[in-house]
C-alpha cells in the first residue's frame, strides 16, 4: 500500500485536494480532522479525549497516535492512502514513521501546500460563511489555528523534509490550478 501525506496550513485546501487526488489515484482519503469530529460527535472513548481541537489547539500527540493506529488498521487493505493533516508536530512525525514501519509501510510522497497567511485568513472567513461546522464560526479560532500551525507544524514539516523528500506546491491559486499542479506529479 502506498502512503501519501498532505500537509499545509489550515484553510490551505488540503481536504479538497486530497479528495481530487483520491479520485485520480483510487487511494483512500483519510482526513484526521473529519475523523476527530466524528469521534467527538459519537462520544467514543477516543473522542472524549479530544477537547482542544475546537479552540484551535492541536489534539494531544498520544491521542493522535491511537487515532492514526486505528485508521491504518481499518484501511490496511486499501490500494493506497492519502493522510490529510497528520503529522502536525515533531513527535507525531516520529510516531507516524514508527507506525508505518510496524505495519511494513513507508511514505511514498509528501505534498506540502503553501499558502500565505493573508490568503488563509480570507479562505477561513469564506469557509465560515459556507460551512455549518461549529469550529469555523469564530474568527479568533482562525487566527489561533494558523498561529499553532506556524509554531508547531512548520517545524514538523521542516523535520519531515530532512527525512523524506517533500513536494512543495503553491496552493495560493484556484482549486483547479492547485489540483493540476498536484496531479502533474502523479501522471
Amino acid at each position: 500500500m502506498q502512503v501519501i501525506l498532505m500537509t499545509g496550513p489550515p484553510y490551505a485546501g488540503k481536504g479538497t485536494q486530497c479528495a481530487h487526488l483520491a479520485t485520480a489515484t483510487g487511494f483512500k482519503h483519510l482526513s484526521t480532522g473529519e475523523r476527530i469530529r466524528w469521534e467527538k460527535d459519537q462520544g467514543t472513548p477516543l473522542g472524549k479525549l479530544m477537547s482542544n481541537e475546537e479552540k484551535g489547539q492541536l489534539v494531544p500527540d498520544e491521542v493522535m497516535e491511537e487515532l492514526i493506529r486505528l485508521m491504518l488498521q481499518e484501511n490496511k487493505e486499501s490500494k493506497g492512502i492519502i493522510l490529510d493533516g497528520y503529522p502536525r508536530t515533531i513527535p507525531q512525525v516520529d510516531t507516524l514513521l514508527q507506525l508505518l514501519t510496524d505495519n511494513r509501510l513507508a511514505i511514498s510522497k509528501v505534498i506540502n501546500l503553501q499558502v500565505p497567511r493573508t490568503e488563509l485568513l480570507r479562505r477561513a472567513k469564506e469557509r465560515a460563511r459556507s460551512s455549518s461546522r461549529r469550529d469555523d464560526q469564530d474568527e479568533g479560532i482562525h487566527t489561533e489555528r494558523i498561529t499553532v500551525f506556524e509554531q508547531e507544524s512548520l517545524p514538523a514539516i521542516t523535520y519531515l523534509s530532512s527525512l523524506v523528500p517533500i513536494l512543495n506546491i503553491n496552493g495560493e491559486g484556484t482549486e483547479n490550478s492547485t489540483k493540476q499542479l498536484i496531479l502533474e506529479e502523479f501522471m
